[in-house]
């Protein structure tokens, strides 16, 4: 029978057949040399329809290939595990829509938390030392910032230029901040060490470049470090406000020093 036939005999597309040759589970008894085209017996249909049925009850091509010589007895043996593994997963489905409404309401609590906490790690810290600014700056800095969580609470998009780290105490997240200076798709464009105030190189890395993606790594005291969150949220919004109008992707990590010196680094991604 050509494929067509074939194809008719068992009420499926040609193109089912040529992807089953392809995959070494049906090939036709010959193919004609000169013209290409796929003969097939009918008999054949009897493993068609194994095929077919094996493949609708979601087993792969490696399990179907395993089960293509079996008799029947092995192939309802198949379908029972089969059935057997789908009921486990349906009620592992059932379990997470019981659960799904209740984590939900615990990360909307938990994202709520964070956002209070960081403001609050704002409101008593005082910047105005470290950074150089007055009181009514920081303000409108706190200000902004409680207006962007407002607003992606309401319409949170696909992608935040404005993103905020604080320091873990998990190894793992050190070892992530270290090897960032060390990462090849970084590059340094500012560095300072041995400071005692942000105020004294500032005006140094405030003029940043429209549509460039920056990582500001600090390295810092004990003091400074206990207000990392609000550190590291001031310094963003310190430059966010001096470079009004730009495209800018921020990111800041804030660590303790291990040399009781405070450093810095300004890295930017490369194109």
């Amino acid at each position: 029978m050509t494929i067509k036939e074939f194809a008719g005999l068992c009420d499926c597309n040609p193109q089912t057949l040529r992807y089953y040759d392809s995959v070494d589970l049906l090939k036709p008894t010959r193919v004609d040399r000169w013209t290409g085209y796929r003969y097939y017996e009918e008999e054949q249909a009897l493993t068609f329809v194994k095929i077919k049925n094996l493949q609708r009850a979601g087993f792969t091509i490696e399990e179907i290939k395993e089960l293509l010589d079996a008799d029947n007895s092995v192939i309802y043996r198949a379908f029972e595990a089969k059935i057997a593994q789908e009921e486990r997963r349906l009620q592992e489905i059932r379990e997470i829509q019981r659960s799904y409404q209740n984590e939900m309401s615990e990360i909307q609590k938990k994202i709520q938390e964070t956002k209070e906490k960081i403001v609050d790690s704002m409101q008593r810290f005082d910047p105005c030392e470290e950074f150089g600014i007055d009181r009514q700056q920081y303000d409108a800095i706190i200000g902004s910032i409680e207006q962007m969580f407002r607003e992606l609470a309401v319409n949170p998009p696909e992608e935040i230029d404005y993103e905020e780290y604080h320091r873990s105490d998990a190894p793992a997240e050190e070892e992530r901040y270290l090897n960032l200076l060390q990462d090849p798709t970084c590059e340094i464009v500012y560095e300072r060490h041995g400071w005692g105030h942000v105020r004294e190189f500032l005006a140094d890395i405030s003029d940043l470049e429209s549509g460039e993606e920056y990582a500001l790594c600090f390295l810092v005291d004990d003091e400074k470090d206990a207000y990392n969150m609000a550190f590291a949220n001031t310094i963003l919004g310190v430059l966010l406000e001096r470079n009004k109008g730009k495209k800018l992707n921020l990111s800041c990590d804030v660590e303790n020093t291990r040399d009781g010196q405070n450093h810095f680094w300004l890295l930017r991604r490369k194109k």
